[in-house]
Order: C-alpha cells, then structure tokens, then sequence
C-alpha cells in the first residue's frame, strides 16, 4: 500500500534526526565578551552547563546561520606597528615595572590555547625613522653609498631588538613586516628623508637596500614574513619621512627585490604592495599588479581615507592576490563605545568580509598623550594617536578600545594545536527581526589530525544602543544555526567571541533557515538528499551528501 502523508512526514523527521545525530554534541563551552559599559573587558565567560546545540524550534529575534560548505581566505593574524616609540615605552616599563611588562606582552601576545591573552601574532616594523621616532635616521645615511658598504641594521635603536626579541619569546609564531616611510635622504630629490621623491638614478639600487635590511633582522634571530617597498606611497609630508613613488617606480623596485630575495634564500619572504588608504584601491595597486605582479603577494590597505568596501576593486581585479589591512589609528579622546563599534564594522569584521587577511593597529605602546613623537613632526594632529596600550610613567598601564575589539576577533582566528593552521573565514547570514543589529563573521580552524573535531568560532557585535535616539541598550537573544542543529544564547551590548566543536566532515552539511514545520508539508526523498518543506513559516531542512 502506498505510504500515507504522516507516515512520509514520520519517516522524513525521522531520518533528519538520524542524519543530524553526529552534531548533537556540539556544545559551546568559551565564551570570551566586551561589552559597552566595560562591565566585561576581553573576559572570560564560562558558564556553569555547556550551551548545546538541539534539534531546531523556532528562531530567536536574530538568527545567525553558519555555512562551513562555503569558504574563503585564511587568516594570518591580527597585530600592531612596534615603532620607535613603542619600543621605547615598552622598554621603559620594563625597567621601571617589569612584572607588568611582561603582562603587558604576554595578554596581548601569547598563543597558548586558553590562555587569558588575545593571541596578536603580526607585528609591523618601519624601516628606519617614522613620525614615531625620536631622529630621522636611515639604515645608511652615507651619501652616495651605493655599494652599501656602510649600511648597519644597528641604526635601529637597541631597544626595537630587544623588545621584539621578548615579543618573540612569547609567542615564536609572531610574523613580521617590514616598511620604510623613506629610503636614505641621499637618494631623494630633495636631500631629506622628509617629503619627496626618489632619485631615478637610484631606483635600481633601493631593492638592495631593502634586501640588506631583510637579511639585517634575519642575521640578529627575526626571519621575516614579509616587507613592502614604500607606506604610503602617494603621501609626501616634510615633517616626517615619507615619499611619493608611482606605481610604476614601486613595480620595478619590487621586481628587483624579488628576484634578490629568491637568489639569496629568501624566497619565502613576501612582498606587499601599496600600503596606502583604501579610496585609491581602484587604480594605484591595481596598476601595480597590472604591470608588476609576479613581484607581489598582495595588496595592503589603510583607513584613513575611503571605504573599506573599496578593498573588492583590488580583489576582484586580482582574486589571486592576498589583501592585507595594516594600519590604522585611534585618536585620544573619542568615545570608548563609538570607537568599538567603528572597529569591529570597518576592521576587525568588515575588512575580514573584504577578503583581508590581517588586521593591523598603528602605535602597539605609548604614553597618555601619544608620545614620544619625532619633534617637530604635525603627525597625528589634534589629541593625538592612541595606541593599543597606554603605558604611564609610574609604570602603570591601560588597554584601549583598539586592543579589546581585536583581541575579540583575535581570539576567534588562533590556532587550536600547536603548529596547527589559523582560522579560515566561512559564510554567515543573519536573519530575523532584529537582523540589522548584529554584525557577525565566522571562522573555521583546523587541526593537526584530521581525526579531529574542527574548531567554529564566530564574532558577534551587538550594536543596538538606539544611541540616535534614547540610548537604550538591547540584548538580541539570538539563535545559531549549524548542520541542522540549533544554539541560543542571548547576546548583550558590546562584542562577543564564542566556539565549538565539529567532527570534520570536509564541510558537506548545509543547512537553511530553521522554523518550526507548519501543517502543511512536502516531502521529497532521493538517493542524493532529503528535503522537508512547508509554507513560508515552515522549516526547511538540507542534507547533501558529498
């Protein structure tokens, strides 16, 4: 006889269930929040039960919908620019309080897994003198020099080495890049590193320089992970190091410069172009990597011009090439919630949605004021640049808003084991009524073994504070869904990283939005996949085996 409806509709549930079943244990354990009164600052969260995921009901006023059968770039980590400055100051606490610099280092730097620390891996490292250093100093500031005979990785201040060297003890993985603001004053048109333009005499002999200087900080203990041929290179300011380079200039400066570092057994060290604002994303590094880009790895951007959307001109002309986010500055002064909001929309979780693959502050360490800076310099005007730590002259410190909104987002990306890959981004929707007040990414980790269960994390910023209106801040009670199975946990003003785990299953579940089935049904069953839908206020549930 053939089957009734019920007894289809039995069997359907029935074998949702089954096929559901490896996904019954997940279960979300860490959960780690900052939220907008400072009530929780990069706090731990370990509630009393596990939060588990159960067969769906209905959804909660938000609905977040992971996809791990969709995925994109691979995270490299999050980090700062350890200039002069920060160097120095943190060097000075070490003196002055040095149980304090080492929690300093250790909450921002260390990678342990459960560690109370923000896992920061990726540190950026000007070539020579920035605005944040105390002379304007080149790596060979003889002129004419062009043998570089003279050239001494030690015009770097000690304590830059000493410090990074004690960065690298807390965490080995840490990756760094390198960037000068200037070449030597000798080879710009006008005889100071502040302002101009290279020489063209010497653009055939700046690659060696730079490769001079990645073989400097390889002989000392610090390989590289990658360097840049110029910051900012349509910015041209005479109170500090900077200079202006065409594309063109920067294209062929790199092209020697890779071609030195594979000869010299440094192939595996990167070369990033651009490092400038995000408004010009259309034309400088797309120009650069037109002409030049077996030279380049990728792109990076900064924030202080443009949208970060301007990121997808660049990746859509060149999906190949890696984007990278390296610098932008909070400003002393500015509101503390405000401020954590822009971060988490525009960096920490927009330039991710971007396709960037670091995420990168300006100044790791200085004092109150945004001090010491080079004299005379009109760098970071007005209040001046907050950096990631405030360190004061009693030894005391304060973490700011730039550290705690990347810490969050930090967390989510680290690897799981020892030796083990950082998070890869995976696809997120989010749906129900109050979607439009979460901002959301989602991550994948993978592990040593294959055998092991894969590490979820996601990265939610609550941002409904009617802050336009009445300020009034809302918990968004929200439902997570996954392979079918279904979390709620309500999420409080503020940012929120949490995880779990699942069998790694090489990302064949999918599932759609959940709802509570309707009376009204259809089932359709194949050898390939099982389908349960009802009307518009049903649930559809998705098995597709692979």
């Amino acid at each position: 006889m053939p089957a009734s409806a019920a007894d289809m509709r039995a069997s359907a549930i029935l074998c949702l269930v089954l096929l559901a079943f490896p996904s019954v244990a997940q279960q979300i354990w860490d959960i780690w929040q900052t939220t907008w009164d400072r009530s929780k600052l990069f706090t731990s969260l370990s509630p009393s039960s596990p939060i588990n995921f159960v067969i769906p009901g209905a959804i909660g006023s938000a609905d977040i919908v992971v996809n791990d059968g969709t995925t994109y770039q691979s995270i490299v980590g999050f980090g700062g620019s350890l200039t002069d400055t920060s160097a120095l100051t943190l060097n000075n606490l070490k003196t002055i309080n040095p149980a304090n610099y080492w929690k300093v280092l250790q909450h921002m730097f260390t990678m342990t897994d459960g560690a109370n620390a923000a896992g920061l891996n990726y540190v950026r490292l000007p070539l020579g003198s920035s605005d944040f250093s105390s002379s304007v100093y080149s790596l060979d500031d003889v002129s004419g020099d062009t043998s570089f005979s003279k050239f001494d990785i030690n015009n770097i201040p000690s304590y830059v080495f000493s410090v990074l060297s004690d960065i690298q003890s807390t965490n080995s993985l840490v990756k760094l890049h390198l960037v000068p603001w200037s070449p030597p004053a000798w080879m710009k048109d006008g005889g100071t590193m502040n302002g101009g333009s290279l020489k063209s005499e010497y653009v055939s002999f700046y690659s060696t320089y730079l490769l001079k200087a990645v073989q400097g900080f390889q002989s000392k203990g610090f390989p590289i992970y990658s360097t840049s041929v110029q910051n900012e290179p349509q910015n041209s300011n005479p109170t500090y190091p900077t200079c202006m380079m065409t594309y063109d200039v920067e294209g062929q400066i790199a092209t020697s410069l890779r071609s030195q570092l594979d000869s010299n057994g440094l192939s595996g060290v990167k070369i990033i172009g651009y490092e400038h604002n995000w408004d010009n994303a259309a034309t400088y590094p797309v120009e650069l990597m037109g002409s030049y880009a077996d030279a380049f790895t990728g792109a990076a951007f900064h924030c202080y011009a443009g949208s970060v959307s301007n990121q997808d001109s660049f990746h859509n002309a060149y999906p190949s090439k890696a984007v990278y986010f390296t610098e932008c500055s909070g400003t002393i002064g500015s509101d503390w919630w405000s401020d954590i909001k822009w971060y988490m929309d525009n960096l920490w979780i927009g330039s991710l949605e971007h396709y960037s693959q670091s995420g990168l502050m300006w100044n790791i360490a200085a004092d109150g004021n945004g001090n010491p800076k080079l004299p005379a310099t009109d760098s970071c005007g007005g209040n001046g640049c907050r950096p990631m730590v405030t360190v004061n002259s009693d030894g005391t410190y304060t973490f700011n808003q730039e550290f705690y909104s990347m810490a969050q987002a930090s967390k989510a990306i680290i690897p799981k084991d020892s030796g083990g890959p950082y998070g890869q981004r995976i696809d997120v929707t989010i749906g129900g009524s109050l979607s439009w007040a979460l901002r959301v990414s989602a991550f994948v980790t993978g592990r040593v073994s294959s055998s092991d269960s894969l590490r979820y994390s996601i990265v939610v910023m609550n941002w409904d504070d009617s802050a336009s209106t009445t300020w009034n801040p809302q918990s968004v009670k929200t439902t997570i869904e996954f392979r079918g199975m279904q979390a709620t946990y309500t999420f409080p003003v503020g940012v929120t990283t949490l995880w779990w785990f699942a069998p790694n299953t090489g990302h064949s579940r999918r599932c759609t939005r959940c709802r509570t089935p309707a009376s009204s049904e259809a089932v359709k069953l194949t050898t390939s996949n099982i389908t349960y839908t009802g009307n518009e206020t049903s649930q559809i549930f998705t098995r597709i085996n692979k």
